[in-house]
């Protein structure tokens, strides 16, 4: 016979167990990856980087995942973690940008974190007219409103002056050397999470070949070529070296061959395009938010996937994802 309790402690641990793995494949959603997995080993780079970084990334990713729930957003988007990445980014953004320890800081990035969920529902709702998908937007907007509005309050801002820059030529030395390279390979992956340590990065990527070797493979070309497309354009070598100029390659990469568009030569060839678009278009919206401390967050990413995700049905060689296959002529 069960023990009296001995039900309800089961349903409550299966409730809770529930609601961890969403919050970890939230995690991975950052990288597309539905890996409970992958997102544990997104945590642990996390907290390589920093405690606060560690915890900061949980608790946003927990905010935006039980909001997401409440509001009774489709249990399916809850469940593979599409409701939790962007909150993810959000509250590691608000800790980066306005020092994670600080009251005012974690109470902003929990309420960011519920936000963002309100931000994805009518991003989502726009962008279904023409069935595309959300991408980091949401968590693109939030991260921008508050790098620009932050030292306008005192309670909240207190890093003194500003961040506003102005925009000036690229300078200093562009060559890259062995240990520029390897450093830059792995902090493209880092620096999607704003951490500029290349062993931080590593990590990451063996979080993302636990859930994918084609998804890891394609990672990696990503940021080779926005290495290479960034020493191609005369990027200073320092930007390269701490992963600033990859990391939207690496997004791109992934997202336009395999997660978006079916995998094959063709979609891997209209990948790395984008990578070296994403790449290019970094230094101008570095430019773009110069005002508000040149922070380019992942727009690059958003803007050149929806730009190669909204075309792609004009091109009968590239096919989404889920499409039928069309039937041989």
């Amino acid at each position: 016979m069960r023990e009296p309790g001995t039900a309800n402690n089961s349903r409550f641990a299966g409730r809770y167990g529930r609601f961890a793995v969403q919050v970890l494949r939230g995690q991975a959603q950052v990288d597309f990856l539905p890996s409970a997995l992958t997102g544990a080993v997104f945590s642990v780079a996390l907290f390589t980087a920093g405690w606060a970084y560690g915890l900061y990334g949980l608790a946003g990713t927990a905010v935006g995942t039980a909001t997401a729930r409440l509001l009774g957003v489709d249990r399916d988007r809850v469940t593979a973690g599409l409701e939790g990445f962007n909150a993810c980014l959000v509250a590691v953004g608000f800790a980066v940008f306005l020092g994670a320890g600080h009251l005012s800081t974690a109470l902003l990035a929990l309420a960011g974190s519920a936000v963002v969920t309100v931000v994805t529902g009518a991003v989502a709702r726009i962008f279904a007219t023409w069935d595309l998908p959300t991408f980091t937007l949401p968590y693109c907007l939030m991260a921008s409103a508050m790098t620009i509005a932050a030292p306008g309050f005192q309670r909240v801002w207190h890093h003194g002056a500003g961040l506003a820059t102005l925009t000036r030529p690229a300078g200093g030395p562009t060559a890259l050397g062995p240990a520029d390279l390897w450093h830059a390979f792995f902090a493209n992956f880092a620096q999607i999470f704003f951490m500029p340590q290349w062993y931080v990065g590593l990590i990451f990527l063996a979080g993302i070949f636990a859930a994918s070797r084609r998804v890891g493979l394609m990672a990696c070309l990503g940021s080779a070529v926005g290495i290479l497309t960034a020493w191609a354009l005369g990027a200073p070598a320092d930007q390269v070296a701490e992963g600033t100029m990859g990391y939207n390659a690496v997004l791109v990469a992934m997202a336009l061959c395999g997660v978006f568009l079916v995998a094959d030569a063709w979609s891997l060839a209209y990948a790395l395009a984008g990578a070296v678009a994403a790449t290019g278009l970094s230094a101008a919206m570095a430019a773009v938010f110069a005002p508000s401390g040149g922070h380019t967050f992942t727009w690059p990413f958003v803007l050149v996937s929806l730009v190669f995700l909204a075309a792609a049905p004009t091109f009968p060689r590239l096919r989404r994802v889920g499409a039928p296959v069309p039937a041989p002529g």
